[in-house]
């Protein structure tokens, strides 16, 4: 295998965990064991260990002594700094796309936001692990973001948001709305504002409601892993 080769494949490799963490596939805390994920993906040690080198250095884990490379737990302060971020750069999407959006993109984010709301519902009330999956794929599948960010039709714009969040794991928001019936009812009420204010095509309401809920839903998330860092250093 040639250098070009072989550096090809860590960053392959390195691309592929980053997105089972972030995907949230491989949880924070979690090892990440040399000899696993060679295994996993049919190579030797060698290119994992580089791949983590690589993965370590974007700060996505880190190596703790006596137990090797561990996925980082990101601490509350590093969160809201991503959603104050984060929520500057939707709000200029949502601003974007108010004059963007047709009546059939509005009622169709109206339909994604009910349906994702009751689909929530649905599975908190079940509380088994595989609807607990399934409600996650759908949550991606029904998220208003995406559709606002595409309506903003700026490559730059979509690109920088991919970066801000690819460091953080994706699965957080859709398991607080599981697991807490406020907060997926504000979340709910804060997307139905936000379509609101996108079908009267009133651009400055629309990007000044994205970014409070961006905000709220950040501090949400900072909070869940403040709750939860004690228990996954312990893992």
């Amino acid at each position: 295998m040639t250098a070009t080769d072989s550096s090809a494949l860590v960053d392959d490799l390195a691309s592929k965990i980053r997105d089972l963490i972030v995907s949230g596939e491989i949880a924070a805390g979690t090892p990440l064991r040399q000899a696993d994920l060679a295994e996993r993906f049919g190579t030797s040690r060698t290119p994992v260990r580089e791949a983590l080198r690589q993965l370590q250095a974007g700060g996505l884990i880190e190596i703790i002594p006596h137990r090797g490379a561990v996925v980082r737990i990101p601490t509350p302060w590093e969160v809201r700094e991503a959603y104050e971020v984060r929520a500057e750069l939707e709000a200029l999407a949502a601003r974007r796309a108010a004059p963007r959006m047709s009546s059939d993109d509005v009622a169709q984010l109206r339909e994604h936001n009910d349906k994702l709301f009751d689909l929530t519902r649905t599975a908190a009330k079940a509380g088994s692990q595989d609807t607990t999956t399934d409600i996650l794929d759908a949550a991606n599948e029904h998220a208003l973001h995406p559709a606002i960010l595409a309506a903003a039709d700026n490559a730059r714009l979509e690109s920088v948001l991919d970066g801000v969040q690819a460091s953080l794991p994706k699965n957080v928001p859709g398991l607080l709305l599981l697991e807490n019936a406020s907060h997926r009812e504000d979340n709910h009420r804060e997307h139905s504002r936000i379509i609101d204010a996108l079908a009267a095509q009133d651009a400055d309401t629309a990007a000044n409601l994205m970014r409070a809920h961006v905000l709220n839903a950040g501090e949400q998330v900072a909070r869940w892993y403040e709750r939860r860092s004690s228990t996954l250093l312990r893992r």
